[in-house]
Protein backbone atom coordinates (compact mmCIF):
# COMPACT_ATOMS: atom_id res chain seq x y z
CA UNK A 1 0.00 0.00 0.00
CA UNK A 2 1.13 3.35 -0.87
CA UNK A 3 2.26 5.78 1.49
CA UNK A 4 -0.12 9.14 2.36
CA UNK A 5 0.45 12.32 1.58
CA UNK A 6 2.54 14.57 3.92
CA UNK A 7 -0.95 16.55 5.02
CA UNK A 8 -3.54 14.07 4.94
CA UNK A 9 -4.26 11.77 7.83
CA UNK A 10 -6.53 8.75 8.05
CA UNK A 11 -8.60 9.72 10.70
CA UNK A 12 -9.87 13.25 9.62
CA UNK A 13 -10.39 12.03 5.85
CA UNK A 14 -10.94 9.13 5.72
CA UNK A 15 -12.97 8.69 8.98
CA UNK A 16 -14.03 12.21 8.99
CA UNK A 17 -13.32 12.97 12.62
CA UNK A 18 -13.91 16.27 13.76
CA UNK A 19 -15.90 16.80 10.91
CA UNK A 20 -19.20 18.56 11.72
CA UNK A 21 -21.29 16.18 9.43
CA UNK A 22 -23.33 16.88 6.08
CA UNK A 23 -25.26 19.20 7.27
CA UNK A 24 -23.51 22.41 6.85
CA UNK A 25 -23.02 21.13 3.39
CA UNK A 26 -26.47 20.17 2.37
CA UNK A 27 -27.85 24.01 4.13
CA UNK A 28 -25.55 25.03 1.71
CA UNK A 29 -26.62 23.51 -1.16
CA UNK A 30 -30.31 23.79 -0.48
CA UNK A 31 -29.91 28.04 -0.14
CA UNK A 32 -28.60 27.54 -3.88
CA UNK A 33 -31.39 25.45 -4.70
CA UNK A 34 -33.90 27.91 -3.73
CA UNK A 35 -32.47 30.58 -5.64
CA UNK A 36 -32.70 28.72 -8.60
CA UNK A 37 -36.34 28.00 -7.32
CA UNK A 38 -37.01 31.57 -6.93
CA UNK A 39 -35.86 32.70 -10.51
CA UNK A 40 -37.65 30.49 -12.06
CA UNK A 41 -40.69 31.58 -9.92
CA UNK A 42 -39.85 35.14 -11.23
CA UNK A 43 -38.87 37.21 -8.09
CA UNK A 44 -36.00 38.13 -9.45
CA UNK A 45 -37.15 38.22 -13.28
CA UNK A 46 -37.37 40.19 -16.06
CA UNK A 47 -41.03 39.10 -16.96
CA UNK A 48 -42.81 42.44 -18.84
CA UNK A 49 -45.88 43.93 -17.00
CA UNK A 50 -48.35 46.34 -18.85
CA UNK A 51 -48.83 49.81 -17.28
CA UNK A 52 -52.10 51.78 -18.70
CA UNK A 53 -53.37 55.12 -17.91
CA UNK A 54 -56.16 57.24 -20.14
CA UNK A 55 -56.85 60.77 -20.40
CA UNK A 56 -59.03 63.09 -22.56
CA UNK A 57 -56.68 63.90 -24.67
CA UNK A 58 -54.69 60.19 -24.99
CA UNK A 59 -53.81 57.24 -23.22
CA UNK A 60 -50.46 55.25 -23.06
CA UNK A 61 -49.60 51.69 -22.26
CA UNK A 62 -46.22 50.98 -21.19
CA UNK A 63 -44.93 47.22 -21.42
CA UNK A 64 -41.91 46.71 -19.86
CA UNK A 65 -40.47 44.69 -16.53
CA UNK A 66 -40.25 45.94 -13.33
CA UNK A 67 -37.57 43.53 -12.01
CA UNK A 68 -34.18 43.15 -13.46
CA UNK A 69 -30.90 41.63 -13.03
CA UNK A 70 -27.15 43.18 -14.17
CA UNK A 71 -26.40 42.38 -17.57
CA UNK A 72 -30.32 41.56 -18.72
CA UNK A 73 -31.03 43.28 -22.22
CA UNK A 74 -34.77 44.35 -22.11
CA UNK A 75 -37.10 46.25 -24.05
CA UNK A 76 -39.47 48.60 -23.81
CA UNK A 77 -42.59 49.43 -25.16
CA UNK A 78 -44.73 52.26 -25.65
CA UNK A 79 -48.16 52.67 -27.21
CA UNK A 80 -49.60 56.14 -27.49
CA UNK A 81 -53.19 56.07 -28.96
CA UNK A 82 -54.02 60.29 -29.56
CA UNK A 83 -58.05 60.85 -28.73
CA UNK A 84 -57.19 64.63 -30.05
CA UNK A 85 -54.88 65.93 -32.35
CA UNK A 86 -51.42 66.12 -30.35
CA UNK A 87 -49.58 68.56 -32.65
CA UNK A 88 -45.92 68.10 -30.67
CA UNK A 89 -45.82 65.18 -28.73
CA UNK A 90 -42.94 64.12 -26.62
CA UNK A 91 -42.19 61.33 -24.21
CA UNK A 92 -40.70 62.57 -21.01
CA UNK A 93 -38.59 59.74 -19.31
CA UNK A 94 -37.44 59.94 -15.57
CA UNK A 95 -33.58 59.55 -15.35
CA UNK A 96 -34.08 55.92 -13.94
CA UNK A 97 -34.36 54.96 -17.65
CA UNK A 98 -30.53 55.87 -18.30
CA UNK A 99 -28.62 55.69 -15.07
CA UNK A 100 -27.05 52.61 -14.90
CA UNK A 101 -28.11 51.44 -18.40
CA UNK A 102 -26.83 51.27 -21.54
CA UNK A 103 -29.91 52.60 -24.25
CA UNK A 104 -29.24 50.22 -27.03
CA UNK A 105 -31.77 51.24 -29.67
CA UNK A 106 -34.82 53.18 -30.12
CA UNK A 107 -37.23 52.48 -32.76
CA UNK A 108 -38.68 54.14 -34.74
CA UNK A 109 -35.96 56.96 -34.42
CA UNK A 110 -37.46 60.56 -32.64
CA UNK A 111 -37.59 63.50 -34.49
CA UNK A 112 -35.48 64.90 -31.68
CA UNK A 113 -33.91 64.13 -28.48
CA UNK A 114 -33.07 66.07 -25.40
CA UNK A 115 -32.77 66.94 -21.26
CA UNK A 116 -35.61 68.59 -19.45
CA UNK A 117 -34.69 68.94 -16.00
CA UNK A 118 -32.20 65.86 -16.12
CA UNK A 119 -35.19 63.73 -17.73
CA UNK A 120 -34.78 62.56 -21.40
CA UNK A 121 -37.07 63.93 -23.78
CA UNK A 122 -38.04 61.75 -27.47
CA UNK A 123 -39.87 64.45 -29.32
CA UNK A 124 -42.18 62.37 -31.46
CA UNK A 125 -43.91 64.95 -33.85
CA UNK A 126 -47.60 64.98 -34.60
CA UNK A 127 -49.56 61.97 -33.94
CA UNK A 128 -53.29 62.65 -35.53
CA UNK A 129 -56.32 62.07 -33.38
CA UNK A 130 -56.81 58.48 -33.49
CA UNK A 131 -53.76 57.38 -35.02
CA UNK A 132 -51.28 55.24 -32.90
CA UNK A 133 -48.02 55.74 -32.31
CA UNK A 134 -45.40 52.57 -31.00
CA UNK A 135 -42.00 53.41 -29.37
CA UNK A 136 -39.53 50.38 -28.83
CA UNK A 137 -36.29 50.86 -27.10
CA UNK A 138 -33.88 48.34 -26.08
CA UNK A 139 -31.53 48.14 -22.84
CA UNK A 140 -29.06 46.59 -21.28
CA UNK A 141 -28.26 47.27 -17.30
CA UNK A 142 -24.90 47.75 -16.32
CA UNK A 143 -23.93 44.44 -14.29
CA UNK A 144 -22.37 46.43 -11.44
CA UNK A 145 -26.10 48.40 -11.19
CA UNK A 146 -28.28 47.34 -8.01
CA UNK A 147 -31.33 50.06 -7.33
CA UNK A 148 -34.22 49.32 -5.24
CA UNK A 149 -37.52 51.17 -6.74
CA UNK A 150 -35.76 53.43 -8.74
CA UNK A 151 -38.21 55.59 -10.60
CA UNK A 152 -38.85 54.67 -14.34
CA UNK A 153 -42.11 57.12 -14.85
CA UNK A 154 -42.68 58.47 -18.25
CA UNK A 155 -44.51 61.37 -19.02
CA UNK A 156 -46.36 62.17 -22.46
CA UNK A 157 -46.91 66.05 -23.47
CA UNK A 158 -48.08 67.73 -26.07
CA UNK A 159 -45.36 70.61 -26.35
CA UNK A 160 -45.34 71.68 -22.94
CA UNK A 161 -48.39 70.96 -21.68
CA UNK A 162 -48.44 67.47 -19.90
CA UNK A 163 -51.25 64.89 -20.75
CA UNK A 164 -50.85 62.25 -18.81
CA UNK A 165 -48.01 60.24 -16.59
CA UNK A 166 -47.15 56.90 -15.88
CA UNK A 167 -45.17 56.14 -12.25
CA UNK A 168 -43.39 53.09 -11.79
CA UNK A 169 -40.34 51.82 -10.45
CA UNK A 170 -38.13 48.98 -11.03
CA UNK A 171 -35.55 47.25 -9.19
CA UNK A 172 -32.38 45.72 -9.83
CA UNK A 173 -30.55 42.49 -8.20
CA UNK A 174 -26.85 41.50 -8.58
Amino acid sequence: MADLPDALTLERHRDLHGVHGPWPRRLILGLIAVLAVLALLNVFGQRPVTNAVTAPAASLKLYAPTKLRGGDLFSARFHITAHTDLKNAELVLDPGWAEGMAINTIEPSPLGEGSSDGRLTLQLGHIPKGESYLLFMQFQVNPTNLAWHRSAGVTLTDGSTPILRIDRRYTIYP
